[in-house]
């Protein structure tokens, strides 16, 4: 007998214990029988990795278990909303406006001088410290220090940044997101 046929003989087999092991751990015989099509498409990817000659039982309800307690993972950071109320009270603001504002950032960031443009992505994009921007550059601290505060300054000048109020959404968005949180 070929091993594929008689691997697949040995799945067939299993279905009925298979099914009442899945059973017993969820207790719907819907999901039960999802965990046990779930085991078997599985085990039918991964027959190279059994032994023949070995426990195919085991091996299922060891590959069985392992997909439940993996669900059951899963499940605990999922939130049941049937009803659909958790998913009316989601908001986020749109992402339009965010392309723009990258959009005109790059070609802000496109005007400012190289040593500039290079010392504020440095330490800003990158996360480098001062003192490491300016060994990658091999110039002094103090000079990085000046390069990426004339590099800001020259940004908000551009793009017309005044306060911190200029970030974040929109009044029309802040509009929305104000009747969202009042209706909760």
């Amino acid at each position: 007998m070929d091993a594929s046929k008689e691997f697949r003989d040995g799945l067939l087999g299993a279905i009925p214990s298979l099914r009442a092991f899945a059973f017993s751990l969820i207790g719907q015989p819907d999901r039960a029988d999802d965990l046990v099509q779930e085991t078997l498409t599985k085990a039918w990817a991964h027959q190279n990795s059994f032994q023949p000659g070995t426990n195919l039982k085991a091996w299922l309800y060891t590959i069985l278990r392992n997909e439940f307690y993996s669900q059951m993972r899963r499940k605990k950071r999922e939130v049941q909303d049937v009803d659909g109320i958790h998913a009316s009270r989601l908001a986020v603001h749109p992402h339009q406006p965010g392309q723009a504002d990258l959009a005109d950032l790059n070609v802000a960031m496109a005007e400012l001088p190289e040593d500039q443009r290079e010392a504020l992505v440095l330490v800003a994009a990158f996360g480098f410290s001062y003192e490491e921007a300016a060994e990658i550059c091999s110039v002094a601290v103090g000079t990085i220090k000046s390069r990426v505060n004339r590099a800001r300054n020259r940004l908000a000048e551009i793009l017309h940044v005044d306060s911190d109020a200029t970030f974040g959404p929109d009044a029309t968005a802040e509009a929305v997101i104000g009747q969202i949180v009042t209706q909760r």
